[in-house]
């Protein structure tokens, strides 16, 4: 199944203790996230939106790829997926991305002794 479409939050859990263990509690907002995916084979354009802000991702499952975090630091990684889950190591955390029942969910788990997992699931708009 293709990750393409557009997508908006339907259920956010850990998303306040997910920003507090990153640091970026501050950058908090009651906005429904808006993450717009277009998949052409393993090619991937990964755009997130709120009012006011948007940051976007291009990037090649299999290979290194220079990405940018949502406060806009860059970083090289690669991108793997595995059974249909995207999986990429951020620099604060793992992020994992599938698509269930037609829904996109999103896993983000902290490192440490403290590991939060924030989990988002949004819907096809």
């Amino acid at each position: 199944m293709s990750f393409t479409g557009k997508y908006q939050v339907e259920k956010q859990e850990n998303y306040e203790e997910f920003l507090e263990a990153i640091g970026l509690l501050s950058a908090k907002t009651n906005h429904k996230v808006e993450t717009e995916v277009v998949q052409n084979g393993n090619e991937f354009i990964w755009t997130q939106s709120i009012p006011g802000s948007t940051w976007s991702n291009k990037f090649t499952v299999g290979q290194e790829c220079e990405l940018l975090t949502m406060m806009g630091t860059k970083f090289k990684v690669p991108v793997t997926m595995e059974g249909g889950k995207i999986s990429v190591q951020f620099p604060q955390y793992h992020f994992t991305a599938e698509l269930v029942d037609d829904k996109l969910v999103m896993n983000c788990v902290t490192q440490g002794e403290k590991g939060v997992t924030f989990k988002r699931i949004s819907k096809r708009i």
